[in-house]
């Protein structure tokens, strides 16, 4: 009964499921233009989910959807970076298992202008720089023949159809027992910004920093953050460089696994913190100032992205499930950029604000991460339990069908847990029995060989 008890919720929500459809939050204002919104999606063993498609969406200024590009048109599995270009279409960086596509995409004709395939793995940002060379952030590039992880920026020259620039992380100071496993996602460099002449910003997650690196010299030249300084930034994700009105380096960050946004600012070598952007994220992994001064935020499993004010307003918002990844707004170009935090004097901590959250649990009704996180704070081990809460938060969204909830799949995990339970302590105390059959089978089985 206990079990039924558990189950019975999550087969209501089986029968009355209904896939989250691209919808509008709120609307306080009008956005400036159309927002391009990529959507990362999710496959399975080549199954596709209504709740999981990749694709781009482009939303217009009052929440209404422009036009879609679904990714399974062109065999894409994930689409990551998204950059407009000044002619109007889309720079679009999308994976294949084991490969890169790079897209130019036209919104107005719905059709590609140009495509490419490369045998890079999983990469998420290609930016086109010095009018036909690709910036590449390559990752998951370990040699099992030479034992060596390969993981770099480079440029690829479009005329020379060749690599004419590389960075090796393992040639600059990265130690392979340092970020994640060496033979496998080692850096996980998710994202490179051409930021100046022969510079270039990069973020590798796994190492919780963002670098510049010097393209003659190949010195980094600039760091914030390092390996699991997690108080600073936990594998963040599409930092934008910033410079103040006096010239003061600035970086914007998406800090994903502490669930904030965060700026930071150089003074005299030392980078002061001059901004949090806190609230019910949930692995949050693009935040871009616009040039009214605002944030557009993409909050990944919240599958929503937002237009935020400096003291953490809400003031146009839009979701797009499955797993929203980058979005940019299109008349302003790739990462145009804005006023710094100190400059609008608007340093500090800062909480969200109106959101209507139409993903369930984001609202009046807690997560099942969030009900545990709450009911252990201040006892002995709240830090531990938070630890898990957040994992299971992070981790669980990629693994439930799409139609059970937060809850729903709690109690169907927490279901199994008794049924096993069940049978483990059935089967010792029965364990007499169980010995003596299993022992009558293997002598009538080897009686007939």
């Amino acid at each position: 009964m206990v079990v039924i008890g558990l189950l019975a919720p999550t087969a209501v929500s089986a029968f009355t499921y209904e896939p989250t459809t691209l919808q509008p939050g709120t609307i306080e204002r009008p956005a400036n233009g159309t927002t391009v919104i990529s959507v990362q999606g999710f496959k399975i063993a080549g199954q596709e989910s209504g709740k999981k498609p990749a694709r781009l969406v482009g939303v217009g200024p009052k929440g209404n959807v422009e036009w879609v590009y679904n990714g399974s048109e062109n065999g894409i599995v994930w689409f990551y970076d998204v950059d407009p270009l000044e002619n109007g279409s889309i720079l679009i960086t999308g994976t294949k298992p084991g490969e890169t596509v790079v897209t130019i995409w036209d919104p107005q004709t719905q059709r590609a202008e140009w495509s490419r395939t490369f045998d890079w793995e999983d990469t998420h940002d290609i930016d086109l720089v010095n009018g036909d060379q690709l910036l590449v952030a390559n990752m998951r590039n370990y040699n099992e023949s030479t034992g060596k992880n390969n993981d770099r920026l480079l440029l690829y020259d479009l005329s020379k159809d060749d690599v004419v620039w590389e960075w090796k992380f393992r040639k600059n100071g990265y130690n392979r027992t340092g970020g994640g496993k060496y033979t496998d996602d080692w850096t996980h460099v998710n994202d490179v910004d051409k930021i100046g002449q022969g510079r270039y910003l990069a973020s590798p997650r796994n190492y919780d920093q963002v670098i510049a690196v010097n393209r003659s010299t190949k010195n980094v030249t600039m760091r914030l953050g390092s390996d699991e300084n997690w108080d600073t930034m936990y594998e963040q994700h599409n930092p934008q460089y910033l410079e103040s009105k006096n010239g003061t380096e600035t970086l914007l960050v998406a800090d994903s696994e502490n669930d904030r946004i965060v700026e930071y600012a150089k003074n005299n070598g030392n980078w002061t913190r001059t901004w949090l952007l806190r609230g019910n994220f949930n692995w949050p992994r693009d935040a871009d100032r616009l040039p009214n001064g605002n944030t557009l935020v993409t909050d990944t499993l919240n599958h929503r992205v937002m237009e935020v004010t400096p003291n953490g307003e809400v003031i146009w918002e839009f979701y797009a499930p499955w797993g929203t990844y980058e979005a940019e707004r299109m008349q302003l170009g790739d990462e145009p950029g804005g006023p710094t935090i100190r400059d609008q004097n608007s340093t500090g901590t800062a909480t969200l604000t109106g959101s209507v959250a139409l993903t369930p649990g984001t609202g009046d009704r807690s997560t099942f991460a969030e009900w545990v996180t709450n009911t252990f704070a201040g006892t002995p081990i709240d830090s531990e339990v938070a630890w898990l809460a957040d994992r299971w938060a992070h981790i669980t969204p990629w693994i439930r069908p799409v139609w059970m909830g937060s809850w729903d799949f709690a109690r169907t995990v927490l279901a199994g847990g008794v049924v096993l339970g069940w049978l483990t302590v059935d089967a010792i105390y029965h364990r007499t029995q169980i010995i003596h059959r299993l022992r009558t089978v293997g002598t009538r089985v080897r009686s007939r060989i």
